[in-house]
């Protein structure tokens, strides 16, 4: 599948030149189409009923769940949905047994969903340890294992940051933990569905994915990687329907992971749709989007980068998908509001979500950054047309 025939399933293209896929990405035709054939035809509740449209629901859900671990290598029980890559992260961070005393090792350059659930458990005496990337926004390993100790529990790092998208040495993290013996958690918010991910090399007891980023998949998905021998863990924290298989009047008994942890209706129609945009990468072929997205981005790094008045961030030999900039003396929310006045342009403004990563990086005065970043359906002239629009700008404001 070529970018054009993607772009083609995509009606929200026609208008606009789309480079916040960080954030979100529009959803093809196809995801839709799986979304509104539940809605039309068999709307009803899964695992809750005999009759042949509750089962044709429960089975199609069980179907994306195989789906989705066929995709990734893993098995299906591994696999716990959630309602985005926050949700996921939550559900290790609060349902591990981390004790007062104990530590766990956060890089300062994380979204917020992986640095705020960590400092939050310091109310229960955690110690939180902080590893600042260099001025590219790499995390040493070496620094990594320097502050490894018999306090330390767990290792949590985002594969790509989405701030800048400086791409982290995740496989060299996860030996540390493992020869450690330490769980370890990765974010992959921003290069699941963008590149291939082999579990095994990166080795980690849990992987958190959004379903709305690079898998293009609707809003209100994700799920959570977590390893067969990690499941007994973690401590469910959203019991109720669906989470146990008996209960008295004094206990209950859990049911086996996944539905352990997925208490209540989930979210049906987008757990469907999921399955239908994971098949949808698959048919452009992972191999395909991973270097297109390689060339794009080093095109829109050095297309910016080349501009008078503008200061580009991260090492353009190592990021991925994105491309964050500023222009001198303008806020980043400014320039973001000309790029779609004059072009329909859309890119993201401000902090990202990761307000210590842009205090690191020295773009705070800036109010942020501004943000492109891209997926398979981008093409080489919607990053001239950005560079375009940038250089006028900077032209006229920047000095």
């Amino acid at each position: 599948m070529k970018p054009s025939e993607l772009r083609a399933d995509i009606p929200l293209l026609d208008n606009i030149i789309y480079l916040d896929a960080a954030s979100t990405t529009p959803t093809p035709k196809p995801v839709v189409d799986a979304m509104c054939d539940y809605f039309y035809n068999y709307n009803v509740n899964t695992g809750r009923g005999a009759y042949k449209l509750a089962v044709k629901a429960s089975e199609r859900f069980r179907s994306a769940r195989s789906t989705i671990s066929n995709f990734l290598g893993c098995n299906e029980h591994e696999i716990i949905f959630t309602k985005n890559t926050t949700e996921a992260i939550n559900l290790v961070a609060n349902g591990i047994d981390l004790q007062k005393g104990d530590s766990v090792i956060v890089p300062n350059i994380e979204h917020h969903s992986n640095f705020v659930p960590w400092l939050n458990l310091k109310r229960k005496g955690v110690n939180v340890k902080i590893i600042k990337a260099d001025e590219f926004g790499v995390v040493n390993p070496a620094e990594i294992e320097k502050n490894v100790d018999e306090t330390t529990k767990l290792i949590t790092i985002t594969h790509i940051s989405n701030s800048i998208g400086s791409v982290q040495p995740i496989e060299e993290i996860g030996k540390i933990a493992n020869e450690n013996n330490l769980l370890y958690l990765v974010d992959v918010a921003q290069s699941a569905g963008h590149m291939k991910l082999d579990l095994m090399k990166i080795n980690a007891d849990f992987i958190a994915f959004p379903g709305h980023k690079g898998f293009l998949g609707p809003v209100g998905t994700g799920f959570l990687y977590c390893k067969d021998e990690n499941v007994e863990n973690i401590v469910p924290i959203n019991l109720g329907g669906g989470t146990v298989s008996d209960v008295t009047e004094d206990s209950f008994t859990l049911d086996s992971s996944p539905a352990r942890f997925e208490g209540g209706t989930q979210n049906i129609s987008g757990i469907i749709g999921l399955e239908a945009a994971v098949k949808y990468i698959k048919k452009i072929g992972i191999d395909k989007i991973e270097k297109h997205s390689n060339k794009l981005t080093k095109l829109m790094f050095e297309e910016i980068y080349d501009i008078k008045n503008t200061i580009c961030y991260g090492d353009p030999e190592n990021i991925y998908g994105i491309t964050s900039f500023n222009i001198n003396n303008m806020n980043s929310h400014d320039v973001a509001k000309i790029l779609d006045e004059t072009r329909n342009i859309c890119v993201r403004s401000g902090y990202h979500c990761a307000i210590p990563a842009i205090r690191h990086f020295g773009a705070y005065e800036h109010g942020g950054t501004v943000r492109a970043s891209l997926h398979y359906y981008n093409t080489k002239e919607d990053i001239q047309i950005l560079a375009e629009v940038v250089k006028n700008i900077a032209e006229s404001f920047g000095d």
